[in-house]
């Protein structure tokens, strides 16, 4: 699949492609059971497909040390692994019917089995993980963490007087923006780029998995440009940023507060606030906070060394703020 990076890093563009399909036979290969079941289910997601945009960064990472290291690759899956491993999980808990344009795990096999599956996914990670050595380990054990953090954030939902919007943004950085500021720190680190490099990598991919995540929130509502189900995040009542924006505007009509405070099954309901929101400048707020965090990622990127990769990722940050898929 093209990049579409700029027309003069087709070099590194190669080399990535190179990279990705080496990581796809590697994740297959890590995943494949003796035990029928768990080899079906762990398969299930890799086979949905996916944009694979950790795996990207690992070895977009890479680019600024050596990417040539024979643990770029594992570690990439590793990243890989824990987010389809996540994705199981969350299904779960919302309980979702459909997955990348396919039967959800749960759906299929039911909650046991789909939690099971997430579990083993976590297992082929970890056991790839020891030969990675005690550091990457150790980010691994800070990010589960903080995955599991956000997830316990967004389950109880804000808490006495904290800020919804606050509390959204807090989410959005554990849910998704930690898994992702560690594939930078992975592909760096395996690179051979320094600390401090890797540090403002790492960064870098926090900054833009939140863009990435806002970018989702807007396109939830806008997305019939895209040919995507529009508003599914409000027809199950999810108050991703526009929404708050919305209920947070002490003039908003009082009937679209209704709506918008509640999940909406009936699609009458959801055409009307639906086509509310999206002339509510709230609309214009979180468009505002996502080129906030997509700012923030290309001034991670101004401390490091002038390279194709650096182009890259700057170019990366565009292809997230304005995505249309």
């Amino acid at each position: 699949m093209p990049l579409l990076f700029p027309e003069e890093l087709a070099d590194l563009e190669e080399q990535l492609l190179t990279g990705l399909s080496a990581v796809e036979d590697r994740l297959r290969a890590e995943i494949a059971s003796d035990y029928e079941l768990a080899d079906i289910t762990g398969r299930h997601l890799v086979e949905a497909g996916g944009k694979r945009f950790r795996p990207l960064l690992v070895l977009l990472a890479s680019h600024f040390g050596d990417p040539k290291t024979e643990k770029i690759v594992p570690s990439a899956v590793v990243v890989e692994l824990t987010h389809l491993a996540t994705l199981y999980h969350d299904d779960v808990m919302d309980e979702a019917t459909i997955r990348r344009g396919t039967e959800s795990a749960n759906s299929r096999w039911g909650n046991t089995v789909a939690i099971l599956s997430g579990d083993f996914l976590f297992a082929r990670a970890s056991k790839l993980l020891a030969d990675l050595g005690p550091e990457a380990v150790r980010v691994q054990a800070e990010t589960f963490e903080r995955l599991v953090i956000g997830q316990l954030r967004e389950s109880v939902g804000p808490q006495g007087d904290e800020d919804p919007v606050v509390h959204h943004l807090e989410v959005l950085a554990d849910k998704t923006g930690s898994l992702i500021a560690a594939a930078g720190r992975y592909g760096a680190m395996m690179g051979g780029v320094s600390p401090e490099l890797t540090d403002q990598i790492a960064d870098f991919g926090e900054s833009i998995g939140i863009a990435f995540q806002l970018s989702d929130d807007l396109l939830d509502i806008e997305s019939e440009v895209s040919g995507k189900t529009p508003g599914t995040d409000l027809r199950e009542g999810i108050r991703t940023l526009p929404v708050l924006f919305a209920l947070a505007d002490t003039t908003l009509p009082a009937r679209l507060r209704e709506l918008l405070s509640r999940p909406l099954p009936n699609d009458a309901e959801h055409a009307e606030a639906l086509a509310a929101l999206r002339v509510h400048p709230a609309m214009d707020q979180a468009r505002d906070v996502l080129e906030q965090w997509a700012d923030r990622a290309r001034e991670r990127l101004t401390a490091l060394p002038d390279c194709d990769a650096k182009t890259a990722m700057d170019s990366l940050v565009d292809s997230v703020a304005y995505r249309k898929v």
